[in-house]
């Protein structure tokens, strides 16, 4: 969380060297800050666990006549006159993304994870009424908090009991609770998962209670999607939002999907996606999300197979190695995400800036028991293998990060040779197609 006045000093700081500066000098920085900003990321390990590449073919699509294009509404019923391609493609997305959930209704207009999250929780929380959630302690998303858009309808958060293991839910426990509280919703999915939820476990209590049963699967939905990690729509959970670019390899944009027969409840977040949440809803991307909804298809099982693969031989590496990684006991992680806790070589905020230095990116992380106060600087470190695999990394790439990653949380080595040495191994973007499918 960034120190508060921060970003206004660097605005004017930045002002300041604008104002001096013609505009054709101000143009050629601009090209050239992103010629830098491509040449240092295609040297560097990326274990953002919420980022991920786009293809060839899907980033040629996002050139089009529809970067400069307006829809509010459905395609054939719009507010905008010259919507009739845009309705093709939002119409084909939509089905594909019912196809590849087995879900029988989707909304793809909201243009993130927490726009999704935003859509249902502004329609389907009465302000003011209990809710549960993840704190972030547990792994929970800041859209899931009182500070986020589960805090603005409403205050009475309720956290799921956890086991003493920190990562899994108190099912009994959760049960007690959810019929004592009557919650209006229940949240599952986080930000830092590991581990499925139980889903089937707490679905039959909140379907008693009327509670709306929502599992947000920002990180793992291209791990939905393939079939793998877990299937909440088909574990009883009413409704699955996610991010179309961590796991699910496409642009930057959400998603809203459910099986549920009430009507009256799809009809309530269609209302909170638009108008509530979005108007025009950047309609270049959506030919992105269609080809990587393709890819998704064609390529899924294969890369989630990977991916869960990889996580798992990166999280024993560093293990093996004598780092700290979590969950060693439950076998560390069953979904992209490995996190480690590394309070004794100077704690996650000091680590992660120290392994950027040496062009490997994570990022610092909250782990189970912390308190609300460790999240500006908190004991441990979150790594997510999804966009290394896409640039096709396997399990002895891994071992190999494993080592890298010791060496400078242990020794501080300069290790940015042999971060750049592994990196060129690996450029090309697997598991997708090219812009000659396109033709």
């Amino acid at each position: 969380m960034p120190v508060p006045g921060n970003a206004a000093l660097h605005s004017a700081s930045m002002h300041e060297t604008t104002a001096s500066s013609p505009p054709s000098e101000l143009l050629k920085r601009v090209r050239a800050i992103l010629d830098d900003s491509d040449r240092w990321r295609e040297q560097t390990l990326n274990l953002i666990a919420s980022e991920n590449l786009l293809s060839s073919a899907a980033r040629e699509v996002l050139d089009s006549d529809m970067l400069h294009r307006y829809a509010e509404g459905h395609p054939g019923f719009r507010y905008y006159e010259g919507t009739k391609f845009i309705d093709q493609i939002e119409s084909m997305t939509t089905e594909v993304m019912c196809r590849i959930f087995r879900s029988s209704w989707a909304d793809v207009r909201p243009i993130s994870g927490t726009v999704a999250n935003e859509a249902v929780f502004s329609r389907l929380v009465p302000h003011g009424s209990p809710a549960f959630a993840h704190t972030v302690a547990s792994g929970g998303h800041i859209s899931h908090a009182k500070l986020g858009a589960l805090g603005k309808r409403t205050k009475d958060l309720n956290p799921w009991p956890m086991l003493d293991d920190g990562w899994n839910i108190d099912v009994p426990a959760a049960k007690d609770k959810l019929r004592e509280i009557k919650p209006s919703i229940a949240v599952l999915g986080r930000s830092l998962i590991l581990f499925p939820e139980p889903v089937s476990d707490l679905a039959e209590v909140c379907h008693e209670l009327g509670t709306v049963l929502l599992y947000d699967g920002a990180h793992v939905l291209g791990l939905i999607a393939a079939g793998r990690f877990q299937q909440p729509l088909h574990e009883g959970a009413d409704l699955l939002c996610g991010s179309t670019h961590k796991t699910f390899f496409g642009p930057q944009r959400g998603l809203v999907l459910s099986n549920s027969d009430d009507e009256k409840m799809t009809r309530k977040v269609d209302k909170g996606v638009f108008p509530g949440s979005t108007s025009n809803h950047h309609l270049f991307t959506l030919p992105a999300l269609l080809v990587s909804a393709f890819e998704m298809e064609v390529f899924g099982a294969a890369y989630a197979d990977a991916t869960i693969a990889n996580a798992q031989a990166l999280a024993k590496g560093m293990h093996d190695l004598g780092l700290d990684v979590a969950a060693a006991d439950l076998g560390f992680t069953q979904s992209h995400q490995v996190a480690v806790d590394v309070a004794k070589h100077g704690g996650g905020k000091i680590v992660a800036a120290r392994l950027c230095d040496q062009d490997i990116i994570c990022n610092m992380n909250m782990l189970p028991g912390e308190p609300p106060a460790a999240a500006v600087d908190p004991k441990g470190l979150r790594f997510g293998v999804q966009e290394m695999t896409r640039n096709g990394m396997g399990p002895d790439e891994m071992r190999e990060i494993a080592q890298i990653i010791r060496d400078v949380c242990v020794d501080e080595a300069d290790v940015r040779e042999r971060v750049h040495a592994l990196r060129a191994r690996f450029t090309d973007v697997k598991y997708g197609f090219t812009p000659d499918d396109l033709r």
